[in-house]
């Protein structure tokens, strides 16, 4: 495909949404919206039997569900992956990892996004007091076994997409 033209509709500090004018390989016209935002760490904290997990209550879907912590770099800051993995792991469960191991890069929602997230395994786990942002107060964060997380992808607590295939990634390794 070829872009043709491409027009920005909406913009705040979080994302950018444009329209792009394409022309498919037959030469027929089409249009595109796309969504950009900036990449994202998903950090799976490992514990003997199981993982940490966040719970918060998301805008968008009016609802809480549990996911992995995950987050991407505030406006002005920036580093490499590695770092915004454990920056993300403090800031939302205050774990520090003593090994962090890069398991693999992904996209979100490559339909319509270009945002991608990079998917971290944590271990050898030290707790201490979090960080969370005003937008993250009424979050919580508790560690699950592997049971309780499978019951909890079952019974529709554990929606959140890349938390789910962040944990197919770490199966796959593992096996």
């Amino acid at each position: 495909m070829e872009q043709v033209s491409s027009r920005v509709v909406y913009r705040n500090p979080w994302m950018t949404v444009r329209e792009d004018e394409i022309r498919r390989p037959d030469g027929s016209p089409g249009i595109y919206g796309v969504v950009e935002k900036p990449d994202f760490a998903l950090v799976l904290p490992r514990w003997e039997e199981g993982f940490w997990l966040v719970e918060q209550y998301r805008y968008p879907v009016g609802r809480r569900a549990w996911e992995f912590p995950q987050g991407s770099w505030g406006s002005g800051k920036h580093g490499d992956r590695t770092d915004l993995a454990r920056t993300e792991l403090a800031e939302e469960t205050g774990l520090r990892a003593g090994s962090m191991a890069h398991l693999g890069h992904l996209f979100e929602a490559y339909g319509f996004s270009n945002q991608g997230f990079d998917v971290y395994l944590a271990t050898e786990l030290k707790e201490g007091a979090h960080d969370r942002e005003p937008t993250e107060q009424d979050m919580i964060h508790r560690a699950f076994t592997d049971a309780e997380i499978a019951a909890m992808i079952r019974s529709g607590q554990i929606v959140d997409a890349p938390s789910l295939a962040a944990l197919t990634l770490y199966r796959l390794q593992a096996a």
